[in-house]
């Protein structure tokens, strides 16, 4: 009998210790939501993760909720197939814009960051206000460029022409919003740098909700709203992203929070646009050559498919895009633990929460490589009901789901290398993983062994497999511990 009731302590002991555990759990989740301050240099390092993670997920979910919006609802227009292409080979272009906003963006938290760690706030503001001012210079160089070249841009991927024709004015209201783009990216990893997770979150939420609401009424001209067609998804979203960026600069101007910036900031200081400038370029150039690569991948489906092959492809590449950025959003955190750990001079804490970001993305990954696999042809059959369009964008998101899990890991160590201040490392490794593989044998299978867009398919997740190896043996080796921001 004593022996029955010691065990029914024992069980109840473990069920009160479960659920105080789940409690805690949903506290911190709460905490992380409503972007309390905490310190990221102390304490423990599963509760850092996870306060700055989950705002983290939720803020790049969103961000990958433009392009899943505007496919959807342009899918059901009556020249789907040109609609779908058209926002297609417009997004692969703008990933360069992007390219601009992340590379910035990842110098900005990296020194954002580290001034934090060191607990020199006012340096981390002005560091932030320098990131903006060259930022927007760039923006608006970018969308005069792309506004007139639109056409010009959209007949260079391989564009049939009545895509061109319908999606030039389509293209130009996108890039004419590159401003907005640039700016949503940077003012975020300026918030990521500081900690300040919550805050990045809260403005693609609000950039992304307007997007949603607004897509349907302008494409399609319910109520009092005209009916704008496939121009009607451009203005939707350059007006989400232009809002949120007006959020975002309302934050940091006008309330009080880690990073407060004052109109004094904005005068040039060219010692900090060159320590930025010396980790931006860097980083732009290896998003660049990501996003490069990209393009070359959808120019041959392109040319080797059809427009529904394209069509297919690009519906496939916005979910994967979909299920990818949560686990940069992991990444993310480790960066921002990174940089913040190394200006309190603690490395061997950096390293850890990598290590720790690093097994819940592979977690997170493999579930979703079991989706693709095995659920493919439901996914892609919730934007088209077209067969040929429906097979093709099947097949690629089922090969391309094969990687997954090496996306997790990959994407974490050269996260974590951006954050230490080290991109030019990671931008060897894409020049050699997207242009040395990833292109050569995208080409060799689709064009030389005649396999079409399905040669394309199988070599983004080969390339990206020998992407996290080298980017896990880089970091392993420690190099990053010692550069100096």
């Amino acid at each position: 009998m004593e022996k029955k009731t010691i065990f029914e302590l024992q069980t109840i002991t473990i069920m009160v210790t479960e659920q105080s555990k789940i409690s805690r759990v949903f506290q911190l989740i709460k905490q992380s939501i409503k972007g309390e301050e905490h310190d990221y240099t102390q304490g423990n390092v599963k509760v850092a993760i996870l306060l700055l993670a989950v705002p983290m997920i939720l803020e790049l979910s969103l961000e990958s909720v433009f392009a899943i919006v505007d496919i959807y609802f342009v899918g059901h227009l009556p020249n789907a197939d040109v609609a779908v292409a058209t926002v297609g080979l417009t997004e692969a272009v703008i990933s360069l814009v992007y390219t601009l906003g992340i590379g910035l963006s990842v110098g900005a938290t990296a020194i954002v960051a580290r001034r934090v760690g060191e607990k020199d706030l006012e340096a981390a503001s002005k560091s932030g206000a320098q990131a903006i001012l060259v930022s927007f210079l760039v923006s608006l160089i970018v969308a005069m460029l792309g506004v007139y070249f639109a056409s010009d841009i959209l007949a260079l991927m391989g564009a049939q022409p009545e895509v061109i024709s319908e999606g030039t004015s389509f293209a130009q209201i996108i890039f004419a919003s590159s401003p907005a783009i640039i700016l949503l990216f940077l003012i975020n990893g300026v918030f990521r740098g500081a900690g300040d997770a919550a805050m990045a979150m809260r403005s693609l939420w609000i950039a992304s909700l307007i997007n949603i609401v607004l897509c349907p009424l302008l494409i399609y001209g319910y109520g009092p709203f005209p009916e704008f067609g496939l121009v009607g998804a451009a203005i939707a979203t350059a007006i989400g992203r232009t809002v949120g960026v007006l959020y975002q600069c309302y934050h940091l101007f006008f309330k009080s929070r880690t990073i407060k910036i004052y109109k004094q900031y904005f005068k040039p200081n060219f010692e900090i646009i060159t320590s930025l400038l010396s980790i931006a370029t860097p980083a732009m150039f290896q998003f660049f050559i990501q996003s490069g690569s990209w393009i070359v991948l959808t120019y041959l489906v392109s040319i080797t498919g059809s427009t529904d092959a394209s069509a297919g492809y690009q519906i496939a590449i916005r979910n994967v895009v979909f299920f990818i950025l949560p686990a940069w959003g992991l990444s993310n955190a480790a960066a921002t633990l990174v940089g913040q750990n190394l200006g309190a001079k603690q490395p061997e804490r950096a390293q850890k929460s990598v290590m720790l970001t690093t097994k819940y993305n592979v977690i997170f990954m493999s579930l979703v490589t079991l989706l693709f696999v095995f659920f493919s042809d439901f996914i892609i059959g919730f934007y088209t009901t077209n067969a040929i369009i429906l097979a093709y964008g099947s097949q690629a998101l089922q090969i391309i789901g094969f990687g997954y899990v090496f996306y997790g890991i990959g994407m974490v160590m050269i996260q974590a290398l951006n954050g230490a201040g080290d991109t030019k490392t990671p931008t060897w490794i894409n020049i050699i993983c997207f242009w040395m593989i990833q292109i050569p044998l995208a080409w060799l299978l689709a064009v030389y062994f005649e396999l079409g867009p399905l040669g394309a398919f199988i070599a983004i997740p080969s390339a990206e497999t020998v992407l996290a190896l080298l980017a896990f043996y880089y970091f392993k080796k420690g190099k990053w511990k010692t550069v100096a921001v």
